[in-house]
């Protein structure tokens, strides 16, 4: 193989790997959102669908932490569902880190506003922590840890249509 035909093979080798973790990054950015998503909008099938199958979401206090499906579906239907009647969830910040192709760390933050079933509104500020791996060419969630910064009712405060 000539020098040239080295140098363009290791520039096209470089190029597929930007590209790839440029499509990786987009599909990260769609499983935070899909969080969000799914969580405020009650769409499981769109919220299970971002976690592997063993996947670890450690909320910490005052929920509890959860691994695998069925332990997401509990903290889902059995604790978190219950004690909110409606979210909203914004997250900024995304910030990625890839260890190799198919691994990375990630953080962003997040302001949740929620109302409990009798009406008071809570203000939750939280950073999640994210491991995600590609699993035979798909990525999810294999860990999401949350680090409480404020829980806090708002008196007064009402979420209702405009």
């Amino acid at each position: 193989m000539s020098s040239e035909t080295e140098a363009l093979t290791a520039q096209v080798k470089a190029l597929l790997a930007r590209v790839d973790e440029l499509e990786s990054r987009a599909a990260l950015r769609d499983l935070v959102s899909d969080y969000c998503i799914g969580f405020d909008r009650h769409d499981w099938d769109r919220f299970i669908a971002i976690w592997h199958e063993d996947a670890v979401w450690a909320i910490g206090e005052p929920f509890g932490d959860f691994t695998g499906h069925a332990g997401i579906k509990e903290a889902v239907f059995e604790v978190l569902y219950p004690a909110w009647r409606e979210t909203n969830h914004l997250t900024t910040n995304l910030r990625i880190e890839f260890s190799d192709a198919d691994h990375a760390i990630a953080s962003c933050d997040v302001d949740c506003m929620g109302a409990t079933p009798d009406g008071v509104v809570q203000m939750v500020g939280a950073t999640y922590t994210d491991t995600f791996e590609r699993r035979s060419g798909v990525w999810k969630i294999a860990r999401r840890d949350v680090q409480m910064h404020y829980f806090n009712p708002l008196p007064g405060v009402e979420m209702s249509a405009p």
